[in-house]
């Protein structure tokens, strides 16, 4: 056996990283350069899955170059159509981008930060050369992670991008997590297969969509995206989540992402599972579900149309509160 083939076999989510700082640990694997643990002062502010597990879904992942769906993995994008590879085969769409079961690259890493990278080639449905790097990085008020892309290629690229954790408060089962979210508008979608209609205000079912008040959650099933969120004077909005015992966690993003998916974590195939709203999905996106067709919508979807060369960098943090 050569010493190339005796290398090290990678965990099953591929390399390994841990970092700490000021309370908190974080424990990044390099597949999907997905956060997979999170921690204050021992405390879980995210749904965990093992270094040997194969992460279940898109728990904790980096979704690029597009997050949530393409409706049909069909898009329109300079007017030319493409289809995309359809990998959320029950409902028929491309979900969360091409990137969340790459091995992305470890570029650099300490005890407190780490970068990883990673190349989207041109193919069939994105014909573009993207690269594509994030940095994970740990400060007083929690878990920084920046997205940064880079178009190679000679024409206009579509992008799109957000990460996708399982906020944990506390304890108490979700049902009794009181949730703020500060938006005053909610993306309406089908039933079925969560295709796009229209925005609509928080109000039309204000039961379920309307958490700009804090209040507990209760039993409502949500898998929505959020959009004219109310921000701070420095433009960050964020999203709250506050255990009964008084525990929590909060995310936080700038003007940079506009929309913001909720997911309640429902598995009704599987309700006995530990994964059924084990935590609450939020996910700060750059764009609107199905933003790749933009021309389709009566409302701004935020595609980013990125120029040959240029780049475009975006962040959000997780604290615990």
């Amino acid at each position: 056996m050569t010493e190339a083939a005796a290398s090290v076999t990678p965990a099953v989510s591929g390399a390994p990283v841990v970092l700490h700082a000021h309370g908190y640990e974080a424990a990044i694997a390099s597949v999907g350069a997905s956060l997979r643990s999170l921690t204050h002062e021992g405390r879980d502010l995210v749904v965990p899955f093992a270094a040997d597990e194969v992460r279940p879904h898109f728990r904790g992942a980096t979704l690029a170059p597009w997050p949530n769906r393409v409706v049909d993995g069909v898009h329109r994008f300079g007017g030319a159509e493409r289809q995309l590879a359809l990998t959320e085969p029950d409902r028929g769409h491309a979900l969360h981008g091409l990137l969340a079961w790459v091995d992305w690259a470890v570029i650099e890493a300490d005890e407190t930060a780490v970068t990883l990278a990673a190349t989207i080639p041109a193919q069939t449905g994105y014909p573009w050369w993207v690269e594509v790097s994030t940095t994970y990085r740990l400060g007083p008020d929690g878990l920084t992670q920046t997205v940064r892309a880079t178009n190679r290629s000679q024409s206009a690229a579509p992008w799109g991008t957000g990460p996708h954790p399982y906020l944990v408060a506390g304890p108490a089962p979700l049902d009794a997590w009181t949730l703020e979210l500060p938006a005053d508008t909610v993306l309406e979608v089908t039933p079925d297969r969560l295709a796009p209609m229209g925005v609509a205000s928080v109000s039309v079912d204000a039961d379920r969509f309307d958490f700009r008040a804090p209040r507990v959650l209760g039993a409502v099933e949500i898998d929505h995206a959020f959009t004219d969120l109310v921000r701070d004077a420095g433009g960050h909005a964020t999203v709250t989540l506050t255990d009964p015992s008084g525990t929590g966690v909060a995310m936080t993003w700038d003007s940079g992402c506009a929309w913001v998916q909720i997911h309640t974590a429902d598995r009704p195939e599987a309700p006995q599972s530990p994964a059924h709203r084990a935590g609450l999905a939020v996910e700060p996106m750059t764009c609107a579900p199905d933003a790749f067709n933009d021309d389709a919508y009566d409302f701004a979807t935020g595609v980013i149309a990125l120029a040959p060369g240029e780049s475009h960098e975006v962040g959000w943090t997780i604290s615990a509160r």
